[in-house]
């Protein structure tokens, strides 16, 4: 069964997740900018979700996880939660 690992920051408006990509495009540390902005209690450990299924997040970060290059950012991409950007750091078929 397929799996993935990801990471994530989470922020309210699209504007703060664009802004924080261009940062990350710039050098700056995604898991620094998670602890520091991500809305979601995983920015506490640098935006790290852990390993997870299809199916076990929401729609929109399904179909980025489970099609999106390895270690690239992706976003904004919205739900239900606010906007967010991934990582996908590892994923199995």
């Amino acid at each position: 069964m397929a799996s993935a690992s990801a990471r994530h920051i989470l922020v309210e408006t699209n504007e703060q997740c664009e802004d924080l990509k261009q940062q990350i495009l710039n050098g700056a540390d995604f898991a620094d900018l998670a602890k520091q902005f991500s809305k979601c209690p995983s920015g506490k450990n640098g935006g790290d979700l852990g390993e997870f299924g299809p199916g076990q997040m929401v729609k929109e970060f399904d179909e980025v996880v489970f099609s999106a290059n390895l270690n690239e950012v992706q976003g904004p991409v919205k739900t239900q939660f606010g906007f967010h950007l991934l990582e996908v750091t590892s994923r199995t078929d």
